[in-house]
Protein backbone atom coordinates (compact mmCIF):
# COMPACT_ATOMS: atom_id res chain seq x y z
CA UNK A 1 0.00 0.00 0.00
CA UNK A 2 1.19 3.46 -0.93
CA UNK A 3 -1.27 6.45 -1.08
CA UNK A 4 -0.87 10.08 -0.07
CA UNK A 5 -3.43 11.15 2.58
CA UNK A 6 -4.99 13.22 0.03
CA UNK A 7 -5.41 10.16 -2.55
CA UNK A 8 -7.03 7.86 -0.12
CA UNK A 9 -9.78 10.89 1.70
CA UNK A 10 -11.05 11.16 -2.07
CA UNK A 11 -11.45 7.54 -2.27
CA UNK A 12 -13.42 7.57 1.27
CA UNK A 13 -15.11 10.86 0.29
CA UNK A 14 -14.12 12.09 3.51
CA UNK A 15 -13.08 15.69 4.98
CA UNK A 16 -8.95 15.98 5.15
CA UNK A 17 -7.68 17.75 8.18
CA UNK A 18 -3.87 17.57 7.97
CA UNK A 19 -0.87 17.38 5.72
CA UNK A 20 -2.23 16.10 2.41
CA UNK A 21 0.84 14.63 1.19
CA UNK A 22 1.85 12.23 4.37
CA UNK A 23 2.16 8.91 2.98
CA UNK A 24 -0.13 6.19 4.25
CA UNK A 25 1.82 2.72 4.06
CA UNK A 26 -0.02 0.17 6.29
CA UNK A 27 -3.23 -0.07 7.89
CA UNK A 28 -4.03 -1.08 11.79
CA UNK A 29 -5.97 -0.96 14.81
CA UNK A 30 -5.82 2.60 16.68
CA UNK A 31 -3.87 0.25 20.00
CA UNK A 32 -1.26 -1.47 17.41
CA UNK A 33 -0.53 1.25 14.73
CA UNK A 34 3.00 2.17 14.08
CA UNK A 35 4.08 5.46 11.73
CA UNK A 36 2.87 4.90 8.07
CA UNK A 37 -0.61 2.84 8.93
CA UNK A 38 -4.08 4.81 8.85
CA UNK A 39 -6.43 3.70 11.43
CA UNK A 40 -10.12 4.49 12.81
CA UNK A 41 -12.05 5.74 15.36
CA UNK A 42 -15.70 5.20 15.19
CA UNK A 43 -16.53 4.81 19.56
CA UNK A 44 -16.05 7.91 20.91
CA UNK A 45 -15.42 6.07 24.33
CA UNK A 46 -11.73 5.13 22.87
CA UNK A 47 -11.87 9.01 22.30
CA UNK A 48 -8.57 9.23 24.28
CA UNK A 49 -6.17 7.00 22.03
CA UNK A 50 -6.64 9.77 19.48
CA UNK A 51 -3.32 11.70 21.49
CA UNK A 52 -1.50 8.46 22.15
CA UNK A 53 -1.84 6.34 18.40
CA UNK A 54 1.52 5.77 16.31
CA UNK A 55 -1.10 5.94 13.10
CA UNK A 56 0.52 8.55 11.13
CA UNK A 57 -3.40 9.56 9.98
CA UNK A 58 -7.24 8.75 11.68
CA UNK A 59 -10.46 8.15 9.81
CA UNK A 60 -13.22 9.78 12.50
CA UNK A 61 -16.66 11.36 12.42
CA UNK A 62 -16.79 14.57 11.13
CA UNK A 63 -17.81 16.01 14.97
CA UNK A 64 -13.80 14.83 16.24
CA UNK A 65 -11.51 18.25 16.39
CA UNK A 66 -7.64 16.99 16.96
CA UNK A 67 -4.09 18.32 16.10
CA UNK A 68 -3.46 15.16 14.39
CA UNK A 69 -3.82 14.68 10.60
CA UNK A 70 -7.39 13.34 9.97
CA UNK A 71 -10.06 12.63 7.30
CA UNK A 72 -13.19 13.25 8.94
CA UNK A 73 -16.48 11.13 7.00
CA UNK A 74 -20.21 9.98 8.05
CA UNK A 75 -18.94 6.56 8.72
CA UNK A 76 -15.71 6.01 10.15
CA UNK A 77 -16.00 2.03 10.13
CA UNK A 78 -17.54 1.64 6.46
CA UNK A 79 -14.69 4.24 5.18
CA UNK A 80 -12.25 2.42 7.15
CA UNK A 81 -13.32 -0.71 5.25
CA UNK A 82 -12.91 0.69 1.82
CA UNK A 83 -9.51 1.64 2.85
CA UNK A 84 -8.62 -2.24 3.87
CA UNK A 85 -9.95 -3.56 0.56
CA UNK A 86 -8.03 -1.05 -1.10
CA UNK A 87 -5.41 -2.56 0.18
CA UNK A 88 -6.62 -6.29 -0.30
CA UNK A 89 -6.87 -5.29 -4.03
CA UNK A 90 -3.29 -4.57 -4.61
CA UNK A 91 -1.83 -7.54 -2.00
CA UNK A 92 -4.68 -10.58 -2.92
CA UNK A 93 -4.17 -12.59 -6.33
CA UNK A 94 -7.00 -14.82 -7.57
CA UNK A 95 -7.05 -17.52 -10.09
CA UNK A 96 -7.26 -16.22 -13.23
CA UNK A 97 -8.58 -18.48 -15.91
CA UNK A 98 -9.16 -22.16 -16.15
CA UNK A 99 -6.72 -24.40 -14.53
CA UNK A 100 -5.46 -27.35 -16.45
CA UNK A 101 -5.80 -29.21 -13.70
CA UNK A 102 -9.48 -28.53 -13.27
CA UNK A 103 -11.86 -31.04 -14.72
CA UNK A 104 -14.80 -29.42 -16.43
CA UNK A 105 -17.44 -31.34 -18.04
CA UNK A 106 -18.43 -30.73 -21.63
CA UNK A 107 -22.27 -30.11 -20.72
CA UNK A 108 -20.86 -27.29 -18.20
CA UNK A 109 -21.29 -23.63 -19.30
CA UNK A 110 -18.33 -21.02 -16.99
CA UNK A 111 -18.30 -17.70 -19.01
CA UNK A 112 -15.10 -17.05 -20.59
CA UNK A 113 -14.36 -14.22 -17.82
CA UNK A 114 -14.60 -16.73 -15.05
CA UNK A 115 -12.00 -18.38 -13.22
CA UNK A 116 -11.66 -21.95 -11.79
CA UNK A 117 -8.67 -22.98 -10.22
CA UNK A 118 -6.87 -26.06 -10.08
CA UNK A 119 -8.42 -29.36 -8.90
CA UNK A 120 -12.47 -27.86 -9.23
CA UNK A 121 -14.67 -30.28 -10.78
CA UNK A 122 -17.63 -28.99 -12.39
CA UNK A 123 -20.70 -30.68 -12.78
CA UNK A 124 -22.95 -31.65 -16.60
CA UNK A 125 -25.58 -28.76 -16.68
CA UNK A 126 -23.93 -26.35 -14.60
CA UNK A 127 -23.18 -22.45 -15.14
CA UNK A 128 -20.84 -19.66 -13.91
CA UNK A 129 -21.65 -16.78 -14.50
CA UNK A 130 -19.41 -13.64 -15.53
CA UNK A 131 -16.41 -12.61 -13.69
CA UNK A 132 -16.79 -15.38 -10.60
CA UNK A 133 -13.93 -16.98 -9.01
CA UNK A 134 -14.03 -20.84 -8.15
CA UNK A 135 -10.84 -21.40 -6.16
CA UNK A 136 -9.45 -25.04 -6.66
CA UNK A 137 -10.52 -28.17 -4.52
CA UNK A 138 -14.24 -27.29 -4.77
CA UNK A 139 -17.29 -29.61 -6.09
CA UNK A 140 -19.91 -28.16 -8.10
CA UNK A 141 -22.70 -30.46 -8.65
CA UNK A 142 -25.26 -30.96 -11.49
CA UNK A 143 -27.22 -28.10 -12.95
CA UNK A 144 -26.20 -25.68 -9.95
CA UNK A 145 -26.39 -22.02 -11.21
CA UNK A 146 -23.92 -19.47 -9.72
CA UNK A 147 -24.18 -16.11 -10.74
CA UNK A 148 -21.96 -12.75 -11.68
CA UNK A 149 -18.94 -12.04 -9.62
CA UNK A 150 -19.37 -14.70 -7.11
CA UNK A 151 -16.22 -15.69 -5.44
CA UNK A 152 -16.18 -18.80 -3.88
CA UNK A 153 -13.26 -19.84 -1.72
CA UNK A 154 -11.08 -23.28 -1.94
CA UNK A 155 -12.92 -26.52 -1.06
CA UNK A 156 -16.58 -25.66 -0.77
CA UNK A 157 -19.38 -27.94 -2.44
CA UNK A 158 -22.40 -27.03 -3.60
CA UNK A 159 -24.34 -29.47 -4.12
CA UNK A 160 -27.12 -30.32 -7.33
CA UNK A 161 -29.16 -28.15 -8.76
CA UNK A 162 -28.02 -25.47 -6.15
CA UNK A 163 -29.16 -21.29 -7.52
CA UNK A 164 -26.64 -18.74 -6.20
CA UNK A 165 -27.25 -15.22 -7.48
CA UNK A 166 -24.31 -12.26 -7.94
CA UNK A 167 -21.91 -11.08 -5.77
CA UNK A 168 -21.98 -14.15 -3.46
CA UNK A 169 -18.81 -15.42 -1.20
CA UNK A 170 -18.73 -18.32 0.35
CA UNK A 171 -15.43 -19.27 2.56
CA UNK A 172 -13.86 -22.48 2.47
CA UNK A 173 -15.10 -25.68 4.38
CA UNK A 174 -19.25 -25.04 3.41
CA UNK A 175 -21.47 -27.07 1.82
CA UNK A 176 -24.77 -26.10 0.32
CA UNK A 177 -27.65 -28.08 -0.60
CA UNK A 178 -26.59 -31.20 1.47
CA UNK A 179 -29.49 -33.46 1.93
CA UNK A 180 -32.12 -32.48 4.88
CA UNK A 181 -32.10 -34.52 8.28
CA UNK A 182 -35.15 -36.56 7.57
CA UNK A 183 -35.70 -39.69 8.85
CA UNK A 184 -39.21 -42.21 9.65
CA UNK A 185 -39.28 -44.48 11.73
CA UNK A 186 -40.38 -48.04 10.92
CA UNK A 187 -40.71 -51.01 12.86
CA UNK A 188 -37.66 -49.50 15.06
CA UNK A 189 -35.94 -48.72 11.75
CA UNK A 190 -35.08 -45.10 11.07
CA UNK A 191 -35.48 -45.22 6.93
CA UNK A 192 -34.23 -41.89 5.21
CA UNK A 193 -36.59 -39.50 3.40
CA UNK A 194 -35.76 -38.60 -0.23
CA UNK A 195 -34.59 -34.93 0.22
CA UNK A 196 -35.47 -33.73 -3.59
CA UNK A 197 -35.72 -29.68 -2.73
CA UNK A 198 -33.03 -27.44 -3.81
CA UNK A 199 -31.08 -24.01 -1.86
CA UNK A 200 -31.17 -21.01 -3.13
CA UNK A 201 -28.64 -18.32 -2.35
CA UNK A 202 -29.92 -14.77 -3.27
CA UNK A 203 -27.55 -11.72 -3.96
CA UNK A 204 -25.08 -10.07 -2.41
CA UNK A 205 -24.84 -13.10 0.42
CA UNK A 206 -21.68 -13.75 2.70
CA UNK A 207 -21.75 -17.33 4.16
CA UNK A 208 -18.21 -18.05 6.57
CA UNK A 209 -16.41 -20.99 6.54
CA UNK A 210 -17.86 -24.69 7.60
CA UNK A 211 -21.19 -23.67 6.88
CA UNK A 212 -24.21 -26.35 5.83
CA UNK A 213 -26.87 -25.28 4.17
CA UNK A 214 -29.13 -28.30 3.51
CA UNK A 215 -31.04 -28.17 0.67
CA UNK A 216 -35.69 -28.57 1.07
CA UNK A 217 -37.55 -31.67 1.47
CA UNK A 218 -39.53 -30.57 -1.63
CA UNK A 219 -39.14 -26.85 -2.24
CA UNK A 220 -36.58 -24.47 -1.51
CA UNK A 221 -33.93 -23.57 1.45
CA UNK A 222 -33.82 -19.56 0.28
CA UNK A 223 -31.05 -16.75 2.19
CA UNK A 224 -32.36 -13.68 1.55
CA UNK A 225 -30.52 -10.75 -0.24
CA UNK A 226 -27.82 -9.37 1.74
CA UNK A 227 -27.46 -11.84 4.46
CA UNK A 228 -24.47 -12.49 6.10
CA UNK A 229 -23.67 -15.96 7.49
CA UNK A 230 -20.66 -16.18 9.83
CA UNK A 231 -18.51 -19.57 10.41
CA UNK A 232 -19.60 -22.87 11.47
CA UNK A 233 -24.10 -22.18 11.44
CA UNK A 234 -25.87 -25.04 10.41
CA UNK A 235 -29.37 -24.04 8.76
CA UNK A 236 -31.71 -27.12 7.78
CA UNK A 237 -33.89 -27.85 5.34
CA UNK A 238 -37.01 -25.75 3.92
CA UNK A 239 -35.62 -22.89 6.14
CA UNK A 240 -36.19 -19.34 4.73
CA UNK A 241 -33.81 -16.80 5.77
CA UNK A 242 -35.07 -13.12 4.46
CA UNK A 243 -32.55 -10.29 3.64
CA UNK A 244 -29.89 -8.67 5.36
CA UNK A 245 -30.10 -10.98 8.22
CA UNK A 246 -27.01 -11.61 10.76
CA UNK A 247 -26.27 -15.35 11.41
CA UNK A 248 -23.29 -15.48 14.12
CA UNK A 249 -20.88 -18.26 14.74
CA UNK A 250 -22.56 -21.82 15.34
CA UNK A 251 -26.15 -21.02 15.16
CA UNK A 252 -28.24 -23.93 14.56
CA UNK A 253 -31.61 -23.00 12.77
CA UNK A 254 -33.86 -26.63 12.56
CA UNK A 255 -35.91 -27.03 9.54
CA UNK A 256 -39.10 -25.23 7.97
CA UNK A 257 -38.53 -22.25 10.21
CA UNK A 258 -38.45 -18.80 8.79
CA UNK A 259 -36.59 -15.77 9.65
CA UNK A 260 -38.03 -12.67 8.14
CA UNK A 261 -36.09 -9.50 7.26
CA UNK A 262 -33.55 -7.57 9.30
CA UNK A 263 -33.03 -10.54 12.07
CA UNK A 264 -29.87 -10.93 14.06
CA UNK A 265 -29.44 -14.65 15.57
CA UNK A 266 -26.15 -13.97 18.00
CA UNK A 267 -23.70 -16.75 18.40
CA UNK A 268 -24.43 -20.20 19.59
CA UNK A 269 -28.34 -19.16 19.43
CA UNK A 270 -30.74 -22.49 18.87
CA UNK A 271 -33.57 -22.32 17.32
CA UNK A 272 -36.56 -25.54 16.68
CA UNK A 273 -38.58 -26.00 14.03
CA UNK A 274 -41.80 -25.07 12.36
CA UNK A 275 -41.73 -21.38 13.68
CA UNK A 276 -41.17 -17.49 12.93
CA UNK A 277 -38.44 -15.16 13.94
CA UNK A 278 -39.94 -11.79 13.06
CA UNK A 279 -38.30 -9.18 10.78
CA UNK A 280 -35.88 -7.02 13.28
CA UNK A 281 -36.04 -9.39 16.02
CA UNK A 282 -32.98 -10.05 17.83
CA UNK A 283 -32.04 -13.23 19.13
CA UNK A 284 -29.20 -13.50 21.86
CA UNK A 285 -26.05 -15.41 22.24
CA UNK A 286 -26.96 -19.27 23.56
CA UNK A 287 -30.53 -18.40 23.82
CA UNK A 288 -32.66 -21.21 23.12
CA UNK A 289 -35.78 -20.45 20.96
CA UNK A 290 -38.77 -22.78 21.42
CA UNK A 291 -41.56 -20.67 20.13
CA UNK A 292 -42.10 -17.78 17.59
CA UNK A 293 -40.67 -14.47 18.19
CA UNK A 294 -42.29 -11.07 17.63
CA UNK A 295 -40.95 -8.81 15.39
CA UNK A 296 -38.40 -6.11 16.82
CA UNK A 297 -38.50 -7.99 20.33
CA UNK A 298 -35.29 -9.32 21.76
CA UNK A 299 -35.35 -12.94 23.35
CA UNK A 300 -32.50 -14.42 24.95
CA UNK A 301 -31.92 -17.49 28.07
CA UNK A 302 -33.53 -20.85 27.78
CA UNK A 303 -35.89 -20.72 26.91
CA UNK A 304 -35.89 -17.76 24.77
CA UNK A 305 -37.84 -15.11 26.88
CA UNK A 306 -38.02 -11.26 26.08
CA UNK A 307 -34.65 -10.01 27.32
CA UNK A 308 -35.81 -7.60 30.12
CA UNK A 309 -37.75 -10.68 31.87
CA UNK A 310 -34.53 -13.05 31.46
CA UNK A 311 -32.22 -10.54 32.74
CA UNK A 312 -35.00 -10.34 35.64
CA UNK A 313 -34.77 -14.40 35.96
CA UNK A 314 -30.71 -14.84 35.83
CA UNK A 315 -30.76 -12.43 38.57
CA UNK A 316 -32.91 -14.17 40.49
CA UNK A 317 -30.85 -17.00 39.97
CA UNK A 318 -27.50 -15.63 40.64
CA UNK A 319 -28.70 -14.80 44.25
CA UNK A 320 -29.73 -18.55 44.58
CA UNK A 321 -26.79 -19.72 46.88
CA UNK A 322 -27.39 -16.46 49.31
CA UNK A 323 -31.09 -17.16 49.46
CA UNK A 324 -30.30 -20.90 50.31
CA UNK A 325 -28.00 -19.63 52.89
CA UNK A 326 -30.79 -17.71 54.84
CA UNK A 327 -33.19 -20.40 54.37
CA UNK A 328 -30.61 -22.82 56.30
CA UNK A 329 -30.15 -20.12 59.07
CA UNK A 330 -34.03 -19.77 59.53
CA UNK A 331 -34.56 -23.50 59.40
CA UNK A 332 -31.92 -23.59 62.17
CA UNK A 333 -33.78 -20.58 63.96
CA UNK A 334 -37.29 -22.36 63.97
CA UNK A 335 -35.43 -25.65 65.17
CA UNK A 336 -34.49 -23.97 68.45
CA UNK A 337 -37.48 -22.13 68.93
CA UNK A 338 -39.32 -25.50 68.52
CA UNK A 339 -36.82 -27.00 70.80
CA UNK A 340 -37.16 -23.75 73.37
CA UNK A 341 -41.11 -24.80 73.50
CA UNK A 342 -40.20 -28.52 74.50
Amino acid sequence: MNYKLSQISEIVGGGLSGDPEIVITGISGIKEANSGDITFLANPKYSSLLDSTKASAIITSRDVSSSRPLIKTDNPSVAFAKVVNLALGQNRKHPQGISSNSLIDRGAKVASSAAVGPFTFIEEGAEIGEGSIIYGGCFIGHKVKIGKRCLIYPNVTIREKTEIGDNVIVHSGTVIGSDGFGFEATDGIRQKIPQIGIVKIEDNVEIGANVTIDRARFDKTTIGQGTKIDNLVQIAHNVIVGRDCVIVAQVGISGSTSVEDGVILAGQAGIVGHIKIGERAIVAAQAGVTKSVAAKTKVSGYPAKPHRQAAKVNACIQRLPELNKKVKELENKIKSLEESKE
